[in-house]
């Protein structure tokens, strides 16, 4: 019985819960991302350089080997650079997404503490009537 509510307080703490959004919205926001490399950035750029696919670039080492029919007998056998590029470009805007949401959070958090350090107005007020009471 001590190990489910133990389970049951380390669920019910907020951080839990938190976590569990953030990844689920950390989901959703890298499949945005993969959408507007593969969708958007990728054909703008494979055309600027010619018409390529970047899907389609790979270095072929062995070729498929096909029967009398037409079925694939082995696979071809290649380095997809194409696909690997995509991919760091889908790294590099979340990483670059992530990097400017932490450096909001510090600013919020800096700015929180500095309030939280400077004397309030009615502190302020007292300390001016205790200096004026003392003269």
């Amino acid at each position: 019985m001590g190990m489910v509510s133990e389970f049951k307080e380390f669920i019910n703490k907020g951080n839990v819960v938190d976590l569990a959004v953030g990844v689920v919205i950390g989901g959703a926001f890298g499949k945005i991302v993969t959408s507007f490399v593969d969708d958007l950035l990728m054909p703008v750029i494979g055309n600027a350089i010619g018409g390529v696919s970047f899907k389609d670039l790979k270095y072929v080492f062995a070729p498929a080997v096909l029967d009398a029919a037409g079925k694939v007998v082995t696979p071809e056998n290649a380095i997809r650079y194409g696909s690997f590029v995509q991919t760091i470009l889908d790294f590099l805007i979340v990483a670059f997404a992530v990097f400017l949401v932490v450096k909001a959070v510090n600013k919020i958090k800096k700015a929180e503490e500095a309030a939280a350090a400077a004397p309030s107005t009615t502190e302020v007020l007292l300390t001016e009537i205790r200096d004026l009471l003392k003269k």
